[in-house]
């Protein structure tokens, strides 16, 4: 009778290994491994890092302000930060290459940030697109000035001073003047759009006729890259519906 094989203390394998003790490591096991050893290729997964932080600080930043766990003037100024560093970080051509788009960047990254995807599209803080009602102190502009701009009462912004309003005035102007010029590229207009809103939001928080247009021809510039330029009648339209939005604006000023 055959006696039952002896158990062995470890798993049996197919081939038997021997270890080469001539054989060692070429590099340091302590130092730190480089995606890239080109300084230019580092530069740009550096800055594509920089980008998905960004765009989570972002998200986490809107969901803050929803919840109103920051106050308006500190969300609106880290708002500006994070846009700016953005746009800042795409202003390469060889990171903006290899980022692509936001979606893109999404999908390949694994990331799911719907409202820093919605602050991005606008490029705007959520305080000056939706202008909403914010305390303010009261003017002390002197009486004449205000008589001479139409102050508007408090059916609309009794707060607003001389100046805010003459401010206002002054950047409808630009951006018309500036569409008679022919300036037409994104460079040169979505700046003057963005003072526009912001100075008719420290005039008025009421809604008024042409003011989404604002909003809208904003976002509209922020898709385009920086060196697009509207056609003669994308230039039309855009003069005809801010010519709208200052009859609109002046009307709250009655």
């Amino acid at each position: 009778m055959l006696s039952s094989p002896r158990q062995l203390p470890y798993a049996p394998t197919p081939y038997s290994y021997t270890p080469n003790t001539a054989l060692s490591a070429t590099i340091n096991l302590d130092q730190e491994v480089k995606l890239s050893e080109a300084s230019a290729d580092r530069d740009v997964r550096d800055s594509l890092a920089e980008i998905y932080s960004i765009i989570i600080t972002l998200d986490g930043l809107e969901k803050a302000y929803i919840r109103d766990s920051i106050p308006e003037v500190e969300y609106t100024e880290l708002c500006n930060r994070l846009l700016k560093q953005y746009k800042s970080n795409l202003s390469d051509e060889k990171v903006a290459k290899e980022f692509v788009d936001l979606e893109t960047f999404k999908r390949e990254w694994d990331i799911e940030c719907p409202r820093a995807t919605e602050r991005l599209r606008v490029n705007l803080p959520s305080t000056i697109t939706d202008a909403s009602p914010r305390p303010s102190t009261p003017s002390r502009t002197p009486h004449h000035q205000q008589q001479t701009f139409h102050a508007p009462t408090s059916g609309s912004s009794g707060s607003a001073s001389g100046q805010q309003i003459l401010t206002a005035t002054e950047n409808f102007i630009t951006l018309l003047d500036a569409l008679k010029l022919g300036l037409l590229s994104k460079d040169a207009l979505h700046p003057l759009l963005a003072e526009l809103i912001q100075s008719v939001n420290a005039v008025t928080t009421q809604e008024f006729e042409g003011r989404a247009k604002i909003i809208a021809w904003l976002i509209r510039l922020n898709q385009l890259k920086a060196q697009d330029h509207l056609s003669e009648e994308e230039a039309r339209e855009l003069g005809f519906e801010m010519e709208g939005a200052y009859r609109g604006f002046k009307g709250t000023l009655s």
